[in-house]
């Protein structure tokens, strides 16, 4: 008897607010870290009706103008238009940003100072963890990117409809967007499409009629394999019939509002902590791109089909408080086993993971929309699979 289930994921275009805030956030980081790679930034950005803030704790020797960075980002993203309730030259940007604690400072610094007090060098292999917490990672095999397929199928859909924008493929489309995509499964594999949902902001003259049609055509059978869907699959496009009024007009945007589309599209667990504006001293980003790391070349390994990590760590402290899998049973290795070898293959010190994956790079705009994870379009130091051979020889050892 089949064992059917859905699962359902959501993904939003660069042009959602909450998205702008994540791309303006992590657009001052990268500022930061081309000039001064050791700085710390944890920024927050929100967007509403006319108006850019950002806040938050930095600390760098270089010099950024933040409201240049926050109006080309909106000005790439497409708001080029007073039309569309937010402009990139006319809408305010007001910052309030201010120096890290001292308090945080001192457990994750590690600097070896010389008599006259000047760094020497920086000890990352005691570099402490920047807060504490817990961080998931997580890889499947039922996509060529080893991440859930609703998560990578919504993903693909936003960014076609961002592509047909700019390119002039569809009409009449503005920058603000969402997918979401349930699939049906037979036990743990993917049937088939079950629903598509696109909601398309839209300039009030547009025909909702053809812009279904044309969305459908140009953006959904573009992205969705044609043996995933039939006549079954329920389509749905601006669902309420109309889709005018969005971005910061519509709707308050705020920075890490959108940590299940940025990581497994809900099909794992998360720890909480969103990744844009921090740098890699903050565990909530690196420690969950380390967990991805091992998760992905776990899988690759073929040590399990399905592979989640955690790890936990506590301020000031480099080695992780605890490190555990979970093989959902698609292994024939025991957790602990599995544990062991990732303990053996990987260096989960906050400093080495710094180092093993050069986060220290302006790297980040990038991943803040469209998925930091399964990114095969991007050149992402934790979407490697370079510990495959070790972890195959240690298994064959135990």
């Amino acid at each position: 008897m089949p064992n059917l289930k859905l699962f359902t994921s959501e993904s939003v275009t660069e042009g959602h607010p909450d998205k702008m805030c994540d791309q303006i956030s992590d657009a001052i980081l990268d500022e930061i870290l081309k000039n001064d790679p050791r700085g710390r930034v944890a920024v927050e950005t929100l967007v509403t009706n006319g108006v850019c803030m950002v806040a938050g704790e930095v600390t760098t020797k270089t010099y950024v103008d933040i409201p240049k960075i926050a109006r080309s980002v909106i000005k790439g993203i497409g708001y080029t238009d007073a039309k569309y309730g937010f402009q990139w030259e006319t809408s305010g940007v007001v910052v309030a940003i201010k120096e890290q604690s001292g308090d945080i400072a001192m457990g994750v610094d590690s600097f070896v100072k010389g008599r006259g007090g000047e760094i020497v060098k920086e000890d990352l292999e005691n570099l402490g963890a920047g807060d504490q917490g817990l961080m998931f990672g997580l890889a499947t095999d039922e996509t060529k990117e080893l991440m859930p397929l609703p998560i990578v199928l919504a993903h693909k859909l936003t960014q076609r409809l961002a592509a047909v924008r700019k390119k002039g493929i569809v009409k009449g489309l503005r920058p603000d967007g969402k997918s979401q995509v349930t699939v049906e499964y037979n036990g743990d594999k993917p049937k088939r499409v079950h629903t598509v949902l696109i909601a398309a902001q839209h300039d009030p003259e547009v025909d909702s009629s053809k812009l279904k049609d044309e969305i459908f055509k140009h953006v959904i059978k573009y992205v969705i394999p044609k043996k995933l869907l039939d006549k079954k699959t329920r389509i749905l496009v601006n669902s309420t019939g109309r889709f005018v009024i969005g971005g910061p007009q519509g709707d308050t945007g705020l920075t890490g509002r959108k940590i299940i589309v940025d990581t497994y599209g809900g099909a794992g667990r998360h720890g909480g902590g969103c990744f844009s504006g921090k740098d890699p001293s903050k565990v909530d980003r690196s420690g969950s791109y380390m967990a991805r790391y091992v998760a992905k070349n776990l899988v690759a390994a073929g040590l399990a089909k399905k592979i989640e990590v955690q790890i936990a760590y506590a301020i000031g402290v480099p080695e992780p408080l605890s490190v555990r899998v979970d093989t959902f049973g698609t292994s024939r290795f025991s957790d602990d086993k599995i544990v062991d070898i990732t303990r053996q293959v990987f260096d989960l010190r906050p400093g080495m993971i710094i180092k093993n994956l050069s986060l220290r790079r302006p790297i980040y705009r990038q991943v803040a929309a469209y998925g930091h994870f399964g990114r095969n379009d991007l050149k992402l130091p934790w979407e490697k699979i370079d510990k495959v051979k070790e972890i195959r020889r240690l298994i064959k050892k135990k």
